[in-house]
C-alpha cells in the first residue's frame, strides 16, 4: 500500500504536466479578458462553513465531505467545493466594502468520497468563478459566456448549455408545497435518502442518482408554474442575452444542481461525447449564500469546471497540444577533465535564460548524443579535445545537423541568437 497512491487520487506525472497548463493558461488568459483575479483559499475550513454554506441535506454534506477533529478538538473539513470559501474570504477581507462587482477565480484541488471513475477522483481539481455584489441577469449572462468562451477556445464543439430558474424564498414555498403532493402517493418506493430530503427539502428529490426515484420524478411540477414576477423576469432577461450573443440554450426544468445556496439562475454546460459524466461546468446564481454564513446580504453567482473532465473530453478529441518539451542545448563532454567548464557554462546558459543540461554521469560521446535527443534538444555544444585546447567548441544544430566552431567565450551570445 505504501507505493499505491490511496483509492480516488491520482499522481500528475510529468509527461501528463503539459496539458494541465494548457489547460490552466487557457482559463488564466481568458479570465483576465473578463476581468477576474485570481484567489487562493485554503484546502481546509472550519466544518461548519459548509454545513451552513452548502446545505446540510446535500449529498456533498451527507454523504461525501472528508471531515476530521484536529488537535485542538475543532471539527474541520477539506474544502468539497470553493464558493464556500471565496464567500469566507470574501466577508474575511471586507471586499464587500470595495466597488462591486468583484470577479474572483480560482484553480486547484477539493475533495470529496465519492465513486471512482473516469474523469471523477475523490481528489479532483477545479476552476470556479465568483461574481459578487451585483443583481440582474447581466452577470449571469457573463460568466455563461465565459465558461462557453473556455471550453470553445480549447476546441471542444459538441456543448450543450442547459439551464433553469430554481426560484427564491418568495416562489420556493408553493413549489415545495407541490412537490410533497405530488411524491406523497409514491413516498414508500422512494430510497431512503429521499425520504429523508421528501419533509427537509423536497427540491433536493429532483436531484436524486437513483434510477427508480428518477422516474418518479418524471412529470413533477416545474418551478417555472410556480416563479414569482422577479424571478420571472430574471429568467426572461437572461435568456434574452444569451440569445444576443448567439448562444444557443436548452431550458432544463429539473436542473436544480446538487447544492442548497442556488437562487434564480442554475446551468450546466454538458459535452455530449462524455456520456453518462457529461457534465463539465455547473453553476448559478446564489443570492443568500453570504449572509447565511454571516456577511452583508449580497448577490452572487458562480460556476465550477471540473478539470479532469475537461482534459478527459480534449484527450478524446486529440485537442491536446502535442509539441514536445525541448531543451535549448546539451552541453557534451567526451573529456570529464572538461567538466568544470563545462559545468560553469551551463550555469551561466541558464543564468541567461536559456534551457541547458549536461550529462551527469560522464558516459561516452554516443551515449550523450542520445540522451540530448532524448530531451529533445535543438542545440548541442561538443567540448572535443582539439577544439577545446584551441579555446573553442562545436555548435551543432540537431534538426539540420550543421555545424560551426564558436569560441568558448561567445557561447551565450551564439546560442541566443540561434534560440
Amino acid at each position: 500500500m505504501l507505493t499505491t497512491a490511496p483509492r480516488g487520487t491520482k499522481d500528475i506525472m510529468p509527461a501528463d504536466v503539459k496539458a494541465w497548463r494548457y489547460l490552466e493558461e487557457t482559463m488564466r488568459r481568458i479570465c483576465a479578458q473578463y476581468g477576474y483575479k485570481e484567489i487562493r483559499t485554503p484546502v481546509f475550513e472550519h466544518t461548519e462553513l459548509f454545513l451552513r454554506g452548502i446545505g446540510e441535506t446535500t449529498d456533498v454534506v451527507e454523504k461525501e465531505m472528508y471531515t476530521f477533529t484536529d488537535r485542538g478538538n475543532r471539527s474541520i473539513t477539506l474544502r468539497p467545493e470553493n464558493t464556500a470559501s471565496a464567500v469566507r474570504a470574501y466577508i474575511e477581507h471586507k471586499l464587500y466594502a470595495e466597488p462591486a462587482p468583484t470577479k474572483l477565480f480560482y484553480i486547484g484541488p477539493m475533495f470529496r468520497y465519492d465513486r471512482p471513475q473516469a474523469g471523477r477522483y475523490r481528489q479532483f481539481h477545479q476552476f470556479g468563478i465568483e461574481a459578487l455584489g451585483i443583481q440582474g441577469p447581466n452577470i449571469d449572462a457573463e460568466i455563461i459566456l465565459l465558461a462557453v468562451q473556455i471550453l470553445q477556445s480549447l476546441g471542444l464543439k459538441d456543448l450543450k448549455l442547459k439551464i433553469n430558474s430554481v426560484g427564491c424564498p418568495k416562489c420556493r414555498p408553493l413549489h415545495r408545497e407541490k412537490l410533497q403532493a405530488f411524491f406523497k402517493p409514491h413516498f414508500d418506493e422512494l430510497c431512503k435518502d429521499c425520504q429523508s430530503r421528501y419533509a427537509r427539502n423536497p427540491l433536493r428529490l429532483l436531484d436524486c442518482k437513483n434510477p427508480h426515484c428518477h422516474e418518479l420524478g418524471d412529470g413533477a411540477p416545474s418551478l417555472e408554474e410556480c416563479l414569482c414576477d422577479e424571478c420571472r423576469e430574471h429568467f426572461e432577461g437572461l435568456k434574452k442575452l444569451l440569445t444576443a450573443a448567439g448562444i444557443e440554450y436548452e431550458i432544463d426544468h429539473n436542473l436544480v444542481r446538487g447544492l442548497d445556496y442556488y437562487t434564480k439562475t442554475a446551468f450546466e454546460i454538458q459535452y455530449q461525447p462524455l456520456g453518462a459524466q457529461s457534465a463539465v461546468c455547473g453553476g448559478g446564481r446564489y443570492d443568500g449564500l453570504i449572509e447565511e454564513v454571516g456577511g452583508p446580504a449580497t448577490p452572487g453567482i458562480g460556476f465550477a469546471m471540473g478539470m479532469e473532465r475537461v482534459l478527459l473530453a480534449l484527450e478524446s478529441q486529440n485537442l491536446l497540444p502535442a509539441e514536445m518539451e525541448s531543451m535549448d542545448v546539451f552541453a557534451v563532454c567526451p573529456n570529464q577533465e572538461y567538466f568544470p567548464t563545462v559545468f560553469k557554462t551551463v550555469i551561466d546558459l541558464r543564468r541567461a535564460g536559456l534551457k541547458a543540461e549536461f550529462d551527469f554521469q560522464g558516459r561516452s560521446m554516443k551515449a550523450q548524443m542520445k540522451q540530448a535527443n532524448k530531451v529533445n534538444a535543438r542545440n548541442v555544444l561538443i567540448f572535443g579535445e582539439d577544439e577545446f585546447a584551441r579555446g573553442q567548441v562545436v555548435l551543432r544544430n540537431m534538426a539540420t545537423s550543421e555545424q560551426k566552431e564558436i569560441a568558448i567565450t561567445d557561447i551565450i551570445t551564439n546560442l541566443q541568437a540561434e534560440v
